[in-house]
């Protein structure tokens, strides 16, 4: 898994480089942006094989054989860190389960390289990749993080980014929240304002944006024991230990000792 630039070829590390060149097979999103990179970068590569959401699942058995007969291959996404919102997870999954060597060779990730120059709380944070389209679907996304304490970071298209903010704000309250755009380019643009005060001009986003939204003011979060079970539900959801749901729900609820947050989650894991 070979992570390529962002938009400046500067960003190909030298390991990246040497990996390509010697692969047999190379797995791209869209081969002819492959093969452009390539050719700025002076890299010799092997056979180019389109590889998407459309056909991962039909070619991930034949891509296992050849490596399984001694090819090596690499996979790339169209920019940035493969599998990161993009194909190739059932792909490196079932190399895994077949006994398949997989090597990640590190690079430029947009969400990691625009959260880490937000500055917004870098951590901890939720990559949720593409959110929802549909308003209802949206609106379920965010709430499953409403009242916890992370910064939130997600793809978005220009022309949703201005509802998907205000939907943002009816569901998480009024947060910072950070528009990073054309990272790495010519025209990289970071874009800082607040939910409930968004100014923005829709007319100036290009492409696809990387958003943002930062983690709740303390004083803003509701501590009523309605709220607390809201959190605790969620926590849950989300796979934690019950020592690690009273942690991460005294960060969110003051006033609550770890004592009374446990003793609720008993109360309603007992009904």
């Amino acid at each position: 898994m070979v992570a390529t630039p962002l938009g400046n070829p500067g960003d190909l590390s030298p390991r990246a480089a040497e990996v390509l060149s010697g692969c047999d097979l190379i797995l791209a999103e869209d081969t002819r942006r492959a093969g452009v990179l390539f050719k700025s970068l002076d890299i010799k590569a092997g056979e180019l094989l389109s590889f998407h959401e459309h056909n991962e699942e039909g070619r991930m058995h034949k891509v296992a054989a050849r490596i399984q007969a001694g090819e090596n291959c690499a996979l790339i996404s169209d920019a940035g860190t493969p599998l990161m919102a993009d194909p190739g997870y059932r792909l490196v999954r079932h190399c895994r389960d077949s006994g398949i060597r997989v090597v990640p060779i590190p690079g430029p990730c947009s969400f990691v390289a625009a959260l880490a120059a937000s500055g917004l709380p870098p951590y901890p944070f939720a990559f949720l990749g593409f959110l929802p389209r549909k308003p209802a679907e949206l609106e379920k996304a965010l709430k499953s993080w409403q009242g916890m304490s992370v910064t939130l970071v997600f793809f978005e298209r220009k022309n949703r980014v201005p509802s998907t903010l205000d939907k943002a704000y009816r569901v998480l309250g009024p947060r910072d929240f950070c528009l990073a755009r054309e990272l790495t380019k010519k025209y990289e643009e970071f874009i800082r304002g607040r939910l409930d005060r968004i100014e923005l001009e829709p007319e100036k986003l290009r492409g696809e944006l990387t958003v943002i939204i930062g983690p709740p003011d303390p004083a803003d979060l509701t501590k009523d024991a309605e709220s607390v079970k809201d959190l605790i539900s969620r926590y849950l959801e989300h796979g934690l230990l019950p020592r690690d749901v009273v942690r991460e729900v005294r960060k969110n609820a003051k006033g609550w000792s770890g004592k009374e947050i446990y003793a609720l989650m008993q109360d309603m894991r007992s009904k």
